[in-house]
């Protein structure tokens, strides 16, 4: 086994350390990027086909000729390279790609050591206020789905259905946008680790979810507190948080390390919100529908139900399977919102990454 680091150009590619630098500093590669550079890099000189890139970079996983184009025009961004008048990976047209420059190893004994990736600041906020966007927008179609199937506790308070429906919507925007914040700014913060494992990721958005699920709960049961002199129980909170932030921080990952585009992210986010969101009232808790809820027959005063909801359903008032498909829904709109978002984020961003 060869031990050292392999050096062209400007860059050194650590096999064992799995990173790309440049005068010392990590390049942010995707996982699957690393291994494809490091393909190419084993077999300088020689034609690497696509079905060797397919078999060794995506081990048999069926994707599209796109994906190792996209994979390839990263390389050569990162890398200055130009497709026209290559100087590293050259292009041999319907078979593959060659790296044409030359590559030295160099031991351990002598080497500068890879710089970590320091704390970005710029980067995490973008990250950060991406999501967030993202988040806003979830809040705008949970709003209006609980807008529209609220209904008044009492014919006499008909007439305050807008009043709802705009509350509803401020509420679920403010709820989606600070949830984004944080579990974006969690995600962000996570990738700019060493290593790009899915494992800091999804702790990322773990911790940010968990934290802006806490510091909510708190707020919000001390301003009920404070303004009618009780507070439900079991509203939403750092466990539902936690749950939802991590599903989404793993969605990034495969998102990133697949280098998926927007659709491919929206969907791959959407799957796994609506995951996490089903689980919640199954284990016991509660998102928005299911607060609400809990609002709505913990108030005497309360002047709205979402008992419509369930009587689509086929149940009495809100009941379990309500809970399950609005919380579905919730989740599934909140990934796909954030998710979609980050992936813009990526495209429009590669000088100044939002993530990568």
């Amino acid at each position: 086994m060869t031990l050292g680091r392999l050096r062209f150009g400007d860059f050194t590619f650590d096999p064992a350390e799995r990173s790309l630098t440049r005068g010392g500093e990590r390049l942010d590669l995707g996982g699957r990027y690393l291994d494809a550079l490091g393909l190419l890099l084993r077999e300088r000189g020689k034609l690497v086909t696509k079905n060797r890139f397919m078999d060794e970079v995506w081990n048999g996983v069926p994707v599209t000729d796109e994906a190792l184009t996209q994979c390839i025009r990263a390389l050569r961004r990162e890398l200055g390279d130009d497709a026209a008048r290559p100087r590293f990976i050259e292009t041999v047209p319907k078979y593959g790609y060659r790296f044409i420059a030359e590559a030295q190893w160099a031991g351990v004994e002598g080497t500068a050591p890879a710089k970590p990736r320091g704390f970005d600041l710029h980067q995490v906020l973008r990250t950060a206020g991406a999501a967030g966007l993202g988040g806003a927008l979830a809040g705008v179609g949970g709003g209006l789905l609980y807008g529209f199937a609220v209904s008044p506790a009492s014919p006499a308070q008909g007439m305050g259905a807008i009043s709802v429906l705009l509350v509803l919507l401020a509420i679920n925007v403010l709820i989606g946008l600070v949830a984004g914040l944080g579990v974006g700014g969690g995600i962000a913060v996570a990738r700019l680790m060493p290593s790009d494992r899915w494992q800091w990721s999804t702790a990322g958005g773990m911790v940010g979810g968990l934290a802006i699920g806490g510091i909510a709960k708190l707020l919000g049961l001390d301003a009920f507190a404070l303004l009618f002199g009780a507070s439900p129980s079991g509203m939403t909170g750092p466990a539902e948080g936690a749950l939802l932030g991590a599903a989404l921080g793993f969605a990034t990952w495969i998102s990133v390390d697949r280098q998926l585009e927007f659709g491919g992210s929206a969907a791959v986010g959407g799957l796994a919100g609506g995951a996490a969101g089903l689980l919640v009232p199954l284990l016991g808790g509660h998102l928005l529908g299911g607060s609400l809820n809990l609002l709505a027959h913990g108030f005497a005063g309360a002047r709205f139900r979402l008992d419509a909801i369930g009587a689509l359903l086929g149940e009495e008032g809100f009941g379990r399977v309500s809970e399950a498909l609005t919380a579905t829904i919730e989740g599934g709109l909140f990934g796909i919102c954030v998710a979609g978002a980050l992936a813009l984020g990526r495209s429009r961003g590669h000088g100044d990454r939002v993530i990568e």
